[in-house]
């Protein structure tokens, strides 16, 4: 009874956490004789056998002997043994089987312990038995317990005196660590073994597809994930802390050291709150990106427009690389790339991190997105656009789950420890993995396709950050750093690419534009109010909300200042408002010259001097903007008669008239209801009203007056965001962020 324990603690004690695997079979004491090993079984390092059991144990031994004998020796080494001096690995742990007496052997039972006896030990696979009579083999070593002593070997055998047993306490004490070590997990392999030497990078070419390793697969051999034609698209699932963000970078960074930016290019939208994947864009702290990333959207769970965008960008691009390869009579991207070697065709790698948002509920976003993802994922692969979807639980996902045409092309799945509904329904294979391995499988989820590869920890900074800083040294001279989406950052007008194309108009005068904001899109492009000398070009910004108003109204002044030379336009600006007063003093005092200042008092006068102005003959060579801040505020006094008139029936008249005398008035209203009474009433038509920017208002509110169709826009308001709709130009509504403050 001593040997045991002892021989079996020190096997534990003198191997790494996990390199030693126990199945007990204790059919007399039913387990009692290795109780104290018994905190191993929490880490899946001991497995209990009970009586009648011992013919399934043999059989399972004897599979494992056949699968090492085939796919981990396969022929080029004797044991494990070799195969670790030769590589200095061992990718199959010792596995020991303790029999402790039972009933006599059947025969098909007494064949599988001949059998393991014989091949075992070369497969690592060991037996610790008493009571039970083993073969004669080089293999066995008895132990003779008589009663004139001890003796170790055959007969005379070899003298000894045993060791006294080990005290309980510290088999206990010794497995419980050795458990805690391996739940733990084994710690991550380097991220430098994903890469190639320095000199193989940017050195594969993706005509027929991409391919490069995510990690280490148990016999040492690395496992490859393909993108191509098949498999086209893959889903990753696991759940928070199990190493989603870090599967992503390892494999970006794999594809990205073998292919250059030719090649292949990212496109990489993250929904959860985070900015892990900033670090591929250019930044303050590290001025490098990633050559191969055009688009890298963080902070988006509240922006579900911009994965609208992204799919919509995706799927123009896919109807230019179509209409390509109809041209030159071909069908394939890996065609078209032959036949038309000048033309730049990358394969397009799209990432949408925690997917399951941008399909989430019924409204218009979810509905054209599962379009758009379904049509992206049939054709998609014919033209190099794949894409990878990655969720911490896809249950409930009805706008996914309920297009089985839509999953079948991503028959590619990659399920991290404990993660659910990516593999087949059957496959349970993720929920028994340590930390920092996943499943792999290219086969839709099918048990026979699983692979299990360890995963290098490629997210911490450095390991990143070197890799990323030597292929930004290798960029092409006019690379250009990927577009950043922050949806918490509010963008400035002095750094949107259309405001730093606006130029004073020259003998050519163009048609004026406002920019009101940036709308929510692949381009970073600024919502663009167009003021044609037309009826209807007046802006009205409706809501409550006063910093997002100032806003819009100040982009809009500043980006028309910006396209006038001094002393060519008219900028008129009331405030009505006393919260609203810094930012419109602000604004006048950026106009100068050009602009004048109006309050309560005062603002009767501007709108009798401008309806009189729209009257005499001649006017409309200087064009006039007139900036109401809060315009409803001045009911009472715009409702006083001047020269005839009230002031509210000199704006309706200015709405009117103005703009074809190039005048026109960007206004902002607090409410709906009191944009129509300043209107002329509910009944009174807002044709003039051109366009206008929604705030905090719900879109039931907007109604068909203001809005085609019955109902109002399927709009949500949230802070900082805006809807914008023009008439002349829009079929629905388009989210826009208003530009930060000008300071």
């Amino acid at each position: 009874e001593p040997v045991v324990p002892a021989l079996l603690l020190r096997s534990l004690g003198r191997t790494d956490p996990g390199a030693v695997r126990l199945i007990g079979y204790d059919p007399e004491h039913l387990g009692g004789g290795l109780a104290g090993f018994a905190p191993l079984t929490s880490a899946g390092l001991l497995t209990f056998v009970g009586p009648g059991g011992l013919g399934r144990l043999l059989d399972d031994l004897v599979e494992q002997i056949r699968r090492i004998n085939e796919t981990v020796l396969a022929g080029e080494y004797a044991s494990l043994r070799d195969l670790a001096a030769a590589t200095g690995r061992r990718p199959e742990p010792w596995r020991v089987a303790v029999l402790l007496g039972g009933d006599e052997l059947n025969r098909h039972e007494r064949g599988q312990l001949d059998r393991v006896v014989r091949t075992g030990a070369a497969c690592g696979v060991h037996l610790v038995v008493r009571g039970v009579p083993l073969p004669e083999h080089p293999t066995v070593t008895r132990i003779a317990v008589e009663p004139d002593g001890v003796r170790i070997g055959g007969p005379p055998g070899l003298p000894a005196r045993l060791d006294p047993p080990p005290p309980a306490a510290l088999v206990t004490e010794t497995c419980r660590a050795v458990a805690a070590t391996v739940n733990a997990g084994p710690p991550p392999a380097p991220f430098a073994e994903l890469l190639p030497p320095p000199e193989r990078m940017w050195q594969e070419d993706s005509a027929t597809g991409l391919t490069a390793p995510i990690g280490e697969a148990a016999n040492g051999r690395q496992v490859q994930l393909t993108l191509g034609d098949y498999p086209p698209h893959a889903l990753i699932g696991g759940p928070s802390g199990t190493g989603k963000t870090n599967l992503i970078f390892a494999w970006i960074g794999a594809l990205a050291a073998r292919y250059s930016p030719d090649q292949l290019e990212f496109y990489l939208l993250d929904f959860k709150e985070g900015v892990s994947f900033a670090r591929f864009a250019q930044g303050r702290r590290d001025p490098s990106w990633l050559p191969h990333m055009r688009l890298v959207g963080i902070n988006v769970n509240t922006d579900r427009e911009f994965g609208l965008a992204l799919l919509r960008f995706l799927a123009e691009e896919l109807r230019r690389r179509a209409d390509a390869a109809k041209q030159h009579e071909v069908t394939k991207l890996s065609e078209l790339r032959a036949v038309d070697p000048g033309g730049r065709w990358p394969r397009i790698v799209a990432v949408v991190d925690e997917f399951q948002m941008l399909l989430a509920g019924r409204d218009v976003v979810a509905r054209e997105a599962a379009d758009l993802l379904e049509d992206l994922a049939r054709r998609g692969r014919s033209q190099g656009i794949h894409l990878v979807l990655a969720s911490q639980d896809v249950r409930g996902i009805e706008a996914l789950w309920g297009r089985p045409a839509l999953v079948a092309q991503f028959t590619l799945r990659i399920a991290l420890p404990k993660a659910l509904r990516i593999l087949a329904e059957r496959n349970d294979a993720a929920q028994s993995l340590p930390r920092h391995h996943a499943v792999v499988n290219a086969e839709s989820g099918m048990a026979e396709g699983n692979q299990v590869a360890r995963i290098p920890s490629a997210s911490d900074w450095e390991s990143w950050s070197e890799l990323q800083h030597r292929l930004w040294r290798m960029r092409p001279t006019d690379a250009a750093p990927a577009r950043l989406f922050d949806g918490d950052a509010i963008p400035r007008l002095a750094e949107a690419p259309d405001f730093r194309a606006l130029d004073p108009a020259g003998e050519d005068r163009r048609t004026p534009v406002a920019l009101l904001g940036e709308i929510i899109d692949v381009q970073a492009r600024s919502a663009v109010l167009r003021l044609p000398r037309a009826p209807g070009r007046n802006l009205a910004v409706i809501g409550t909300r006063v910093e997002e108003a100032c806003a819009v109204l100040d982009a809009a002044a500043r980006s028309l200042a910006r396209q006038h030379r001094p002393g060519e336009a008219r900028f008129s600006i009331a405030c009505l408002d006393p919260d609203a007063d810094p930012a419109a003093r602000a604004l006048y005092g950026e106009l100068a010259d050009d602009a004048a200042w109006y309050d309560e008092e005062t603002v009767p006068e501007l709108m009798a001097e401008t309806a009189d102005g729209l009257a005499r003959s001649g006017t409309g060579a200087t064009p006039h903007y007139l900036l109401l801040f809060a315009v409803d505020a001045a009911a009472g006094q715009l409702a006083a008669r001047t020269g005839g008139r009230t002031g509210l029936e000199q704006l309706r008249r200015i709405l009117h008239d103005g703009p074809e005398r190039r005048t026109h008035v960007l206004a902002w209203w607090r409410g709906v209801a009191r944009m129509r009474v300043d209107l002329g009433g509910p009944a009174a038509r807002t044709d003039q009203i051109g366009a206008w920017v929604a705030l905090d208002v719900q879109g039931g509110e907007l109604g068909s007056s203001l809005y085609p169709g019955t109902g109002g826009p399927d709009w949500y308001p949230r802070p900082w965001r805006g809807l914008f709709f023009d008439r002349s130009v829009h079929r629905t509504g388009q989210v826009i962020i208003p530009y930060g403050p000008a300071r």
